[in-house]
């Protein structure tokens, strides 16, 4: 480490002071002080070194010896109230450590190069080996599959980015993989929304005309609702005479009126005896779980039919596996990428001082990426807690 850490320690001065003084990021001045790591550019250099000097003649302590490496010590400096920092100043820091959430990030260049990746490692599935499976996505998976293959009535809800697409894509894919007899019906939902004033309801005509599309692609659809069901009726028996299970699967369920959810209720009756002929699946975010709440009248048959199962997010002992499964998938090792520190901090950043979670592979995601970008910028060779706490 630089002296100067000592230095600020025996002044009383706290670090996020000096890079407020320099103009710089917190983990600027954290990368100098413990590892000795100087910005890349000479002007760069003779700039941060000016007003460091600059920093410590406003406390009469100028000295160019401060900028030597000595052997680290054990913590054992007095905690100081900072200076430079006013009320103002600790609010936002409060505040930025509250924003848990990022918005959609991107790998720069400069970072790609830095890091010597070919590609974003947190960027579109483009195949199943390339799906973290944890153990709630591997029992949420295995419901999903069942309820395909034997049929009942499953609800999946989870928050956005959970990886509640990505199960549905993977169930589509083992079937394929695997020749099943399984055929799944997907209503589009590409302008679905509650009300007509927001959007297209899914009504169960949709629905209905999905099933006919699917099954029976070369009929015309009938007109009118007792010959269109009727329709329905017999083409689900005809696929089921052919071997076949029939599922229907909703993604962004949230969106759906509680009348189509009544009717869908209906569609799981259609049998032929004791045997049902198609299956459903909804997936969607936890308004939907609102949807289902045993205490709403308009559902009650519903509820009493349908198997709620909830993708929670994953433990803290988890992110580890998670970004070391996703950096391999690109050729990394993810000891090369962020220390132990930066990956203890990510879980506590994502988990709010109330205890609700959001380590889900999406958040957990941009908040890497944001990272890496910062570290390219400020040229640290690997992520470590500061850098992370640079992430807002």
């Amino acid at each position: 480490m630089l002296a100067l850490k000592k230095t600020l320690n025996e002044l009383g001065l706290l670090q996020t002071a000096l890079a407020i003084h320099c103009n710089v990021s917190d983990a600027t001045i954290a990368q100098l002080l413990n590892h000795g790591l100087w910005p890349k550019t000479e002007t760069k250099r003779n700039e941060l070194r000016e007003k460091i000097l600059a920093f410590l003649k406003q406390h009469n302590a100028e000295n160019d010896s401060v900028f030597d490496v000595v052997e680290a010590e054990p913590m054992k400096h007095l905690q100081a109230i900072p200076k430079a920092l006013t009320p103002k100043d600790t609010d936002k820091k409060s505040e930025e450590d509250d924003h848990m959430l990022l918005s959609r990030q991107s790998l720069t260049p400069e970072a790609k190069r830095h890091f010597s990746l070919m590609r974003n490692p947190f960027t579109d599935l483009s195949c199943a080996e390339d799906m973290w499976v944890s153990p709630d996505i591997r029992y949420v998976r295995e419901c999903m599959f069942t309820t395909a293959k034997h049929g009942g009535f499953l609800a999946v809800i989870g928050e956005s980015g959970s990886g509640k697409s990505i199960i549905a894509t993977d169930l589509e894919q083992r079937i394929n993989d695997e020749n099943l007899p399984i055929t799944l019906i997907k209503p589009y939902v590409l302008a679905a929304e509650e009300t007509e004033s927001r959007g297209t309801m899914l009504k169960s005509a949709h629905v209905a005309e999905s099933i006919l599309r699917t099954l029976a692609p070369n009929s015309p659809v009938r007109i009118g609702p007792e010959a269109r069901f009727r329709q329905i009726h017999n083409a689900l028996i005809e696929s089921h005479k052919s071997g076949y299970s029939n599922c229907i699967v909703i993604e962004e369920a949230h969106s759906m009126p509680i009348t189509t959810l009544r009717h869908l209720k209906r569609i799981l009756e259609l049998r032929i005896g004791f045997t049902p002929l198609v299956s459903v699946i909804i997936i969607g975010q936890p308004e939907l779980k609102i949807k289902l709440s045993e205490r709403n009248a308009d559902v009650r048959e519903v509820v009493q039919r349908c198997e709620v199962v909830n993708l929670n997010p994953m433990r803290p002992e988890l992110v580890e596996d998670f970004l070391r499964h996703r950096f391999a998938r690109v050729g990394a090792k993810v000891e090369n990428i962020i220390d132990q520190s930066g990956i203890t901090r990510i879980a506590e950043r994502l988990v709010s001082r109330a205890g609700e979670s959001q380590l889900y592979p999406l958040a957990i995601g941009n908040f890497i990426l944001a990272a890496m970008n910062t570290a390219a910028n400020i040229g640290v060779p690997v992520i470590d807690s500061s850098i992370i706490d640079e992430v807002v």
